[in-house]
């Protein structure tokens, strides 16, 4: 499926009491919590990072995703919102799709790790992630949902992030002084383990 990925993150303090804000404003969850890895792949000199492209293999409630992402080409696609092209499919043996992309000269190149819940409303979908470095919100579908919706759930523009995972680890590292090199609860905690 190849579709137009319009979205924003921003952070939350408690993920329960956060579903119960969806849910009295009429999301049903869709996917209940459930752990989820992703790995990034590349090429050894990184030109999908040089690009602004992802290719990743996500494994979540029992499913193996294959995920391409690239800016539109009207351009960057990142203001208050967001936005990508996204090409998905659903693959059967994700271990075996890796083995085909490193026969490729792809190798993983970042690793992160969530437990995700998925919400809808029936016109835009919101994810609740919590991963080592906190816990976000995602409300993915056409900007005036997306504004009208965090208004609703109490959610200011101001608070909007469009920064990706990798990118909100990396200022993390920054600022907590981190070795980790991924977002992985094993990864983070070793790190600060090691402080």
């Amino acid at each position: 499926m190849i579709a137009v990925e319009t979205e924003v993150k921003f952070r939350i303090d408690d993920a329960e009491s956060f579903c119960r804000r969806l849910e009295s404003a009429g999301f049903r969850c869709e996917t209940p919590r459930a752990f989820e890895s992703n790995t990034l792949y590349d090429t050894p000199d990184r030109q999908m990072r040089a690009r602004t492209e992802i290719v990743r293999i996500r494994s979540y409630a029992g499913r193996n995703v294959l995920t391409h992402k690239r800016p539109p080409e009207d351009g960057p696609g990142e203001d208050r919102h967001k936005r990508r092209i996204e090409t998905e499919t659903e693959v059967a043996d994700g271990a075996a799709l890796a083995e085909v992309f490193r026969s490729l000269g792809l190798a993983p190149a970042f690793r992160y790790e969530k437990w995700r819940s998925e919400w809808s409303d029936g016109e835009g979908h919101c994810v609740v992630d919590e991963t080592p470095i906190g816990i976000f919100a995602e409300l993915e579908g056409p900007p005036e949902w997306i504004d009208r919706t965090a208004s609703r759930l109490g959610v200011s523009a101001a608070d909007y992030i469009t920064a990706s995972y990798g990118r909100l680890f990396e200022e993390w590292r920054v600022a907590h002084n981190s070795a980790a090199t991924d977002l992985t609860f094993a990864a983070v905690e070793e790190s600060a383990a090691a402080r």
